[in-house]
């Protein structure tokens, strides 16, 4: 345990403002020879495994996260729905705020905030031991997850849906 004091000291802070600061592959490079064997493969396969309680808990968070952004869409559009048990105010808030924003990079922004937000209070005072080890690592997904977003892409693809729609009426 005593080598998790280095290596996470040297991890860069993570933001959801900034910009991913390494990538995943980079962070499994610098945790293989820190780690034991078992600890570095369940970081290498952080979305599928769930093994440690930290894990456990985000995974049930997040299920929890998705059934309630679901709830939410499904009552904005006018459906017929069954709340989820179980919700939390501040997701619940957090959703619909996010919900709200007019512009979707900043829906996504807000959801982000409350994700890392969620991580930071499972890890609690963590900071030198496996737990802390997992809150990076998923927060490192969802930061390469984040890198996707492109305002540019995301106007053109626009564009090029609402001309193809465009198309489709004057045809009628």
């Amino acid at each position: 345990m005593a080598s998790y004091y280095y290596l996470i000291s040297s991890l860069p802070m993570l933001k959801t403002d900034g910009s991913t600061p390494m990538t995943f592959e980079d962070f499994l490079e610098q945790c293989k020879a820190n780690v034991n064997a078992a600890t570095y493969q369940s970081l290498c396969n952080i979305l599928v495994s769930g093994n440690h309680p930290l894990l456990k808990e985000w995974s049930e968070f997040y299920g929890s996260l998705i059934e309630e952004l679901s709830y939410q869409r499904n009552l904005k559009m006018g459906k017929a729905c069954v709340a989820p048990n179980d919700r939390d105010s501040e997701t619940v808030n957090s959703i619909a705020a996010a919900l709200a924003a007019k512009n979707p990079l900043v829906s996504e922004q807000m959801l982000l905030d409350l994700e890392f937000k969620k991580i930071d209070a499972m890890m609690g005072l963590h900071s030198f031991d496996e737990y802390y080890l997992y809150g990076y690592a998923i927060k490192l997904k969802l930061l390469e997850r984040q890198t996707v977003f492109k305002t540019e892409d995301g106007k053109a693809e626009f564009s090029s849906l609402f001309n193809g729609v465009k198309e489709q009426i004057l045809k009628m």
